[in-house]
């Protein structure tokens, strides 16, 4: 048995390449191999997202705190409030965040593919963001 205790790894900021506004990452882990499992807990501030990614083997986001957005590519904008579970299938093409206006934390967790989680592409852009908002209103 492992146990990681709170506060155990300083909370340190998104690396601003894969992520827009302010994000912060809380309680990283990845368990020892054969395990393939790892995760944080990520905070979104308003407006904060994540650049469109994909995971190998997949994404389970549980939301905690706050509202947020979840999209998949060609999707509709997906509002999400605490409780709330999204799964996301290997390769899907997503990116989520906070609403632009109520933060938003998560618990993210994904299996390592060859020791590889997640493969950053471009960031989302504030017109997509506009348009994606603009259809869910519709």
């Amino acid at each position: 048995m492992d146990i990681i205790r709170n506060a155990a790894t300083p909370s340190s900021s998104a690396p601003p390449a894969y992520f827009t506004g302010r994000v912060r990452i809380d309680a990283p882990f990845r368990w020892a191999e054969p395990s393939r499992l790892g995760g944080a807990i990520v905070t979104f501030e308003p407006g904060g997202r994540t650049a469109w990614h994909t995971h190998p083997l997949g994404q389970t986001l549980i939301v905690l705190s706050g509202r947020g957005w979840v999209q998949r590519e060609g999707g509709p904008l997906e509002t999400v409030t605490p409780g709330d579970i999204v799964g996301f299938a290997p390769g899907e093409r997503h990116w989520h965040g906070a609403t632009d206006t109520t933060a938003m934390s998560h618990l993210a967790l994904s299996e390592a593919l060859h020791g590889k989680t997640v493969e950053w592409q471009e960031k989302v852009t504030e017109a997509e963001v506009a348009e994606a908002v603009a259809r869910s209103a519709g």
